[in-house]
């Protein structure tokens, strides 16, 4: 991985876009078991601390990648990885904040919105055509995301739920955001976007006398978090967003959706239900299907830059 992330005149191919958004998905997951382990942090605090490690990790990525000139990257970039960078903010805050209101698997219910918004904000600013395939896997995993949380969804906990649909759109807008500027180096936009979350919710505890005296557990997860699971994470999703269109991108990385609740249960014991389990094997199906599906096509290679 290091050795393509560092040749610059490598190209990718699809296959190899497949493998690296379902591995970015699964880097994602983690997210739901460090939040549950954190004994004080609020949202503003764990988005202020996991984005504090972010930045220098990404800063570090871009240099390495840029060959020396990361500010001239970040340049290139331009209003896209602005505008993406926002709203990953949003989809930061969002999923923190559902995760701590409700249901790990109620949250991730709500962040699998984000293909439908992928594949009809690709469909309406880039004119990407979302494949007959891609479609139906969209419907069967939603499908078994409903089957896995059915029994879950609580009442009273809208809040909670409204914060994952916004996580889910963010997202959304993110990977339009991605797809839009693909000729370009588009890690800036995740760089930004931890920038902007240090300093908004640096802002925010600070307007709203939310103390950064955190426990140092609380500390060192969300920092953990902001290098390997959502640094390492987004690093490999942009990278693999070169060459793989918007819809099948959140699709794909629905693994985190699937294994969520999976690392939860087996690190702090919470069962899933039978339905959750049956459910998780329908989203399986649907992701591997669509992958496999994609497998088939013979896309051409794009360059890294």
């Amino acid at each position: 991985m290091a050795d393509g992330l560092r040749a610059p005149a490598r190209a990718l191919n699809y296959r190899q876009g497949v493998l690296l958004v379902l591995l970015a998905g699964t880097c994602w997951s983690m997210m739901g078991l460090g939040i549950r382990l954190m004994l004080e942090a609020t949202v503003w605090q764990i988005l202020f601390y996991r984005s504090l490690a972010l930045v220098p990790f990404l800063f570090v990525v871009i240099v390495i990648r840029s060959g020396g000139q990361p500010f001239a990257v970040i340049r290139s970039a331009g209003m896209s990885a602005v505008s993406g960078g926002l709203a990953l903010v949003a989809a930061f805050a969002g999923g923190i904040f559902a995760i701590q209101s409700t249901s790990v698997a109620n949250a991730m219910l709500l962040f699998a919105a984000a293909p439908f918004f992928a594949a009809l904000l690709g469909w309406v600013l880039l004119g990407e055509v979302v494949r007959r395939t891609t479609w139906i896997a969209i419907a069967v995993a939603l499908v078994g995301i409903v089957v896995m949380v059915r029994g879950s969804v609580a009442v009273g906990h809208w809040l909670g739920d409204a914060m994952a649909l916004l996580s889910g759109f963010g997202f959304a807008v993110f990977t339009i955001a991605l797809r839009s500027n693909r000729s370009q180096d588009m890690l800036p936009a995740v760089f930004l976007s931890g920038v902007f979350a240090v300093v908004i919710a640096g802002v925010v505890c600070l307007v709203s006398e939310i103390s950064f005296a955190v426990p140092t557990r609380d500390v060192a997860i969300a920092l953990g978090l902001g290098v390997f699971q959502l640094g390492a994470g987004l690093t490999i999703f942009t990278v693999g967003s070169k060459v793989v269109p918007a819809a099948e991108l959140a699709l794909l990385s629905m693994t985190e959706v699937l294994l969520g609740p999976f690392w939860v249960w087996l690190f702090l014991g919470e069962t899933p239900a039978v339905a959750t389990m049956i459910g998780g094997a329908v989203l399986l199906s649907a992701i591997g299907g669509n992958a496999a599906s994609g497998l088939t096509r013979r896309p051409g290679p794009i360059g890294l830059h």
